[in-house]
């Protein structure tokens, strides 16, 4: 057991920002389009985290056009670029997933000072 631990964390990501779920975040993934590669931002509200150490997952959940996108990030992906908070949420629960029945203002979370 200690091999695969050893193993697996060289390639965990030293630099993480606090996050938890409730934060709005924005994920910066590298996106490859044929020859060319190229930045893209994703910004959305966590909804759950799941697993630890080099499986974790983070799913992010946004609201565009009046659909509801929700994408899963490995978070110590190579392709994820960076992962900044761009503000703390105030919850009381571990997972999110009332937010997915709820529109408008309803679905916003308070922002922890």
């Amino acid at each position: 057991m200690d091999l695969v631990k050893a193993l697996s964390e060289q390639y965990l990501k030293p630099q993480l920002p606090p996050m938890n779920v409730g934060d709005t975040v924005r994920v910066t993934v590298r996106v490859k389009e044929g020859a060319r590669e190229r930045s893209q931002a994703f910004e959305g509200t966590i909804i759950a985290k799941k697993h630890g150490g080099i499986n974790e997952t983070i799913t992010v959940r946004r609201v565009s056009y009046n659909v509801g996108c929700e994408k899963v990030f490995p978070v110590h992906s190579p392709t994820i670029v960076s992962v900044e908070t761009v503000r703390r949420g105030k919850v009381r629960r571990a997972k999110l997933y009332y937010l997915r029945d709820r529109i408008g203002k309803r679905a916003k979370v308070k922002e922890r000072i």
